[in-house]
């Protein structure tokens, strides 16, 4: 089958291109070359088109937490979202520690035929932090990176331990960073506005002091690390420091964390509640500064659905987690829209770096590649409703927030699997 997508604004960040021209998709791959009658025409005029979305941190509850997504809904709302590739978090019930569990989500990715599901396999086995996974025999399952996301190895000898079993496989570990002797249940980020509301603090050293200890490790062993949702201007400035000395180190941020701060939790609303936590300006300032210089690799959703239920408890007791899949690339629109980046670069943070980081042959749109593809109608304007959201939870603080970037198809494969035309 043979699609022609006509006078899109074509923006490529592998080779710079950026511009209004015509492609082809046949057979699954990008072509520039006229490919005789197509079977299908996309009128493209007026709208962006980028390499597909590649989200590097997602939570999809399956197996063992299905009532708050799964597999079907995870992949259908990342579609929605402009993502054609997705990796799922192992802390599910049970962890996906083994070549069993691997194997299962890539094969039911597969047959939901949606966004590819990469599964992210466990450091430890049953994410307890013990004992190490089997990593060869999870990398021959499919898995492309190992991480304990949502907690954090406690024993340094384990975690050098674990960067020397990556590095011998060339894999990265993607780490969250939170060091819980200091963090004492916190449940939002330590200063004027958290003692305003009564509740206890998160104090930023929480997670420097684990940013500052992964990186020492996976400096010693030469091994590939990657931080998850950066969000303090001490974390930022570590992964800056490490990059120039030569550590292997990439970083991720999530919209959240440089478009809200603590400043905007004027009530005990748990949809604002998220680990790490909003932080303050100066953070804000500091992500952004990472963006534009390059020190920030990727932007991620870190997409953590939970039900209504759970989160209509108080700030203390609900669980931390907003949905991202569906409101990313709106959110990172903003960056564009205020001058901090160009569109070759929104494309590469959510393009071309995450897919550099998995090692996987996508996010850029050359000639021969996979036709992974999402269109864009940069100057749509809408509200965002949860209503609306094709995940299973609405939990998210960006309710009612007017955006500006809407995703009108996604294309995996060459297959249309999103149309919102």
């Amino acid at each position: 089958m043979t699609i022609l997508i006509r006078a899109a604004r074509v923006i490529d960040p592998l080779s710079g291109v950026d511009e209004i021209r015509d492609l082809y998709i046949n057979d699954g791959k990008i072509s520039y070359t006229r490919q005789g009658k197509a079977d299908k025409i996309i009128d493209a005029a007026g709208l962006w088109l980028l390499p597909g979305l590649v989200d590097l941190h997602a939570h999809f509850r399956d197996p063992g937490l299905t009532h708050k997504e799964d597999l079907v809904t995870g992949a259908a709302a990342a579609v929605r979202g402009g993502f054609t590739t997705v990796c799922a978090m192992p802390n599910t019930i049970p962890a996906t520690d083994s070549a069993e569990i691997v194997s299962d989500i890539r094969k039911r990715s597969d047959e939901i035929g949606l966004a590819r599901i990469i599964p992210i396999a466990a450091i430890t086995q049953s994410m307890e932090g013990e004992k190490l996974t089997d990593f060869a025999k999870l990398k021959e399952a499919g898995a492309l990176a190992f991480s304990e996301d949502g907690l954090t190895v406690r024993d340094a000898g384990l975690m050098m331990a674990a960067f020397e079993e990556a590095r011998q496989l060339d894999m990265p570990v993607f780490v969250h960073c939170e060091d819980v002797s200091i963090m004492q249940g916190g449940v939002m980020n330590a200063g004027k506005q958290a003692e305003k509301l009564g509740l206890k603090g998160i104090h930023p050293a929480t997670e420097d002091v684990i940013v500052a200890r992964d990186i020492l490790l996976a400096e010693h062993r030469e091994a590939r690390l990657h931080i998850c949702h950066v969000s303090t201007a001490g974390a930022v400035q570590l992964v800056r420091e490490a990059k120039a000395r030569g550590v292997l180190v990439t970083a991720e941020v999530c919209p959240h964390h440089f478009i809200l701060t603590d400043e905007d939790i004027l009530t005990a609303d748990s949809n604002f509640k998220m680990n790490p936590p909003l932080r303050s300006r100066v953070d804000i300032a500091a992500i952004k500064a990472g963006i534009a210089d390059g020190t920030i690799d990727a932007i991620a959703t870190d997409h953590a659905p939970h039900t209504a239920q759970e989160k209509a408890q108080s700030f203390e007791t609900a669980p931390f987690g907003i949905v991202g899949l569906e409101t990313v690339l709106p959110l990172a629109m903003e960056l564009v829209d205020t001058g901090l980046i160009k569109p070759s670069q929104l494309a590469e943070l959510l393009s071309l770096a995450p897919a550099e980081i998995l090692g996987i042959d996508r996010g850029h749109l050359s000639e021969g590649g996979v036709a992974d593809i999402v269109i864009i109608d940069s100057l749509a304007e809408y509200v965002v409703d949860p209503a609306d959201f094709a995940s299973k939870s609405k939990n998210t603080p960006f309710a009612g927030r007017k955006v500006k970037g809407k995703v009108v198809c996604t294309i995996v494969d060459g297959r249309i699997v999103y149309d919102n035309r």
